[in-house]
């Protein structure tokens, strides 16, 4: 192999942002299975809200994909599947925010922190981290059939 090629790899700061989006996911989503109209309530930035939103199949959803998200960090290039099921997962929460809660709850710096941050954010890095995963998958891919 000439010494000026670049090999691709899957450094730890990418492990460690698996690990960290699959805990914070997983924590945001207790907020809306545990806390969930008290929680709606804080979002809506008015104390006389009424929470009519179910907001413990969202939460469940949400819990589910942060722990999934969070064992892909262990084996990301063999448990790429997992990095995709984030993805689509943090896509489907993004979508169940616009069509579930933002109707009640309306804009304000809570919702769009909620979808900014909590999803779309999210939904970048993950990518980043799902192409990288690729890439170093193909390039070892290449090594094994030489």
């Amino acid at each position: 192999m000439d010494k000026n090629s670049i090999t691709p790899s899957f450094p730890m700061p990418l492990r460690g942002l698996l690990l960290l989006t699959g805990m914070y996911t997983f924590a945001w989503s207790a907020f809306f299975r545990y806390f969930g109209e008290d929680f709606l309530k804080w979002l809506s930035m008015n104390p006389d809200y009424l929470a009519e939103s179910n907001t413990n199949v969202f939460g469940i959803f949400g819990m589910i994909l942060g722990f999934l998200i969070f064992m892909s960090a262990f084996y990301p290039i063999s448990w790429q599947y997992l990095i995709l099921v984030g993805i689509v997962g943090h896509l489907a929460l993004l979508v169940w925010v616009f069509i579930a809660f933002i109707p009640d709850l309306g804009w304000n710096k809570r919702t769009v922190f909620q979808i900014g941050f909590n999803q779309i954010i999210w939904l970048v890095l993950l990518t980043i981290v799902y192409l990288r995963s690729v890439k170093v998958k193909k390039y070892l891919q290449t090594l094994e059939s030489k």
